[in-house]
């Protein structure tokens, strides 16, 4: 028998279709706080660790209250938040095939939950992550390690699937292959610069490609 194999999977921009709700809170966040940011540099900051964001894009506030704000805003919009095309799918179909499936997340607690109630897949997750395992978060690469050490798998057999630069870096520096999605609205360069070796429109694509991807190997 081969040694049992994991895909760990970000949630924000890969299943769930919430980055353009984080840039709206970020952006109303930092307004707030006293900074005003492009909407679009916040954007392609999604998914960075929370602090190393706030330090990137706006340093001279105060980093706790805009950080705070954040949450409240987002979460006031999660009645807003839709599983992205494939999202489910993919999780039990991947599941059915022996594979364990590892949500991959440094999403504050109260807001993995509600990702969680959205995708409706718990009953077959073998673990779960979220931000209150690490100090710091993506492109620091030690929220993949707590994710395979919960899989029980070493890093040759396991594939990441994220949707920005911040995920595909932190896996391929543990030597975790990854796959990209441009759901979350990261150009295809960019996710192959940073280290995808295969990248789709959204993990519905993903799916029915699943044969032709890294993830195709672990079976």
């Amino acid at each position: 028998m081969p040694d049992p194999a994991a895909v760990l999977f970000d949630i924000d921009g890969t299943l769930v279709d919430s980055n353009y709700q984080h840039t709206r809170a970020w952006h109303r966040a930092f307004r707030e706080a006293g900074a005003v940011v492009p909407s679009w540099r916040i954007h392609r900051a999604i998914g960075m660790d929370g602090d190393t964001l706030i330090e990137t894009l706006a340093p001279d506030i105060d980093a706790d209250r805009a950080d705070g704000l954040h949450s409240r805003y987002y979460l006031e919009s999660a009645g807003e938040l839709t599983l992205l095309p494939g999202a489910r799918e993919i999780l039990h179909a991947l599941h059915d095939r022996g594979l364990r499936i590892v949500l991959a997340t440094s999403a504050a607690p109260d807001e993995l939950a509600r990702l969680r109630e959205l995708l409706d897949s718990d009953a077959i997750l073998h673990a779960v992550t979220d931000a209150d395992d690490v100090r710091t978060a993506k492109p620091d690469p030690a929220i993949v390690r707590v994710a395979l050490d919960r899989a029980g798998v070493s890093a040759d057999r396991a594939v990441f699937v994220g949707d920005t630069v911040w995920d595909a870096k932190a896996a391929t520096e543990v030597g975790v292959r990854a796959v990209g999605v441009l759901s979350g609205g990261i150009p295809r360069d960019e996710l192959t610069s940073s280290g995808a070796e295969f990248v789709c429109d959204d993990v519905a694509e993903l799916l029915r490609e699943v044969d032709r991807s890294p993830i195709g190997e672990l079976l």
